[in-house]
């Protein structure tokens, strides 16, 4: 058995699990692939490929030049990225992993800090000879807004009221008792975007949710709000964005995801004023890294003893 580990970006999936235990050639790529043909050629002959989220998509297309592949397995147990479809039609088993809720909220929250406390500006000044020349904003008594409250925005929400917020929520399908369950008090959209200093989005993509922020919801927002997403690129309309951020329109963004990733080097949010940019790390961490490795371990050894766990089917 040939097993391939995509998008090992860290050059750290060796460590999280012991892949020495599977009866099989172990191969971590290190580099991201783009192009369907290369990707084709550094797969061939393997039949697992372990992929880190939606790092790599795999299309129909792209199972149409995998024919050696037998088993995929993805990080979380649900990935937009992947055609379950095509996978069952080519006889892959597809096979998921827990994903715990913790890292991508501290995240968020090391975003919303970044942004209102100047942190990432105020440590380049200090390494630069600079001193204290910002003036920060203040958590308690503003109003935080969470668009999606499931079990990421629910955590979100617990810090807010930590700090002292007033914390609204708004999702396509919120009971309002469930919101108040969850300390938050559920609003329409507008009013949201409209009253909050901080908009913070949690929602799961789809081709519904695609472009979910846009200019009519970037109008709404006061010009001292932040925007933050640690959640799906494509949930905003990132030209959009760029333009209200250039006009000053809002505040600041903090992003950790992007419409294209890696985000390209000519990316206009590169150069985008008033900006807190990381690489989606919002689930990179030792913790989360040693339960995607660690079951995506078990989930090929389930699959090559006969009975597959954590399946996913269309």
């Amino acid at each position: 058995m040939r097993v391939a580990v995509l998008d090992d970006y860290q050059q750290a999936a060796h460590h999280f699990a012991d892949w020495q235990s599977l009866d099989a050639e172990v191969t971590f790529l290190h580099e991201h692939i783009a192009a369907d043909d290369d990707l084709a050629e550094a797969l061939r002959g393997h039949d697992v490929v372990v992929a880190m989220r939606e790092r790599t998509p795999f299309t129909a297309e792209r199972f149409e030049l995998l024919p050696d592949l037998r088993l995929l397995v993805t990080t979380g147990m649900a990935n937009a990225a992947v055609d379950l479809e095509a996978a069952e039609r080519h006889g892959v088993t597809v096979c998921g992993t827990q994903s715990p809720a913790t890292a991508t909220p501290e995240l968020t929250w090391g975003l919303i800090l970044s942004l209102l406390r100047h942190i990432p500006a105020e440590s380049t000044g200090v390494r630069e000879g600079q001193w204290q020349h910002s003036i920060g904003g203040d958590l308690y008594g503003r109003t935080l807004g969470i668009v999606g409250l499931g079990r990421l925005g629910s955590r979100v929400a617990t810090v807010g009221r930590a700090f002292g917020m007033r914390v609204l929520a708004w999702s396509s399908n919120l009971e309002p008792a469930t919101a108040r369950e969850r300390g938050a008090e559920p609003v329409s959209k507008r009013t949201l975007f409209a009253e909050s200093d901080i908009v913070t989005v949690h929602y799961k993509l789809s081709e519904r949710s695609r472009g979910l922020v846009g200019r009519e919801e970037l109008s709404w927002m006061k010009p001292t709000a932040f925007l933050v997403n640690t959640s799906r690129g494509p949930l905003l309309d990132s030209e959009a964005l760029v333009e209200a951020l250039i006009e000053g329109r809002i505040a600041g963004a903090g992003l950790d995801v992007y419409d294209e990733e890696p985000l390209p080097a000519d990316h206009p949010l590169r150069t985008a004023p008033r900006t807190v940019l990381t690489p989606h790390i919002g689930y990179v961490t030792e913790e989360t890294y040693r339960v995607f490795y660690g079951e995506a371990l078990e989930d090929i050894a389930a699959w090559a003893a006969g009975a597959p766990v954590r399946t996913l089917t269309p």
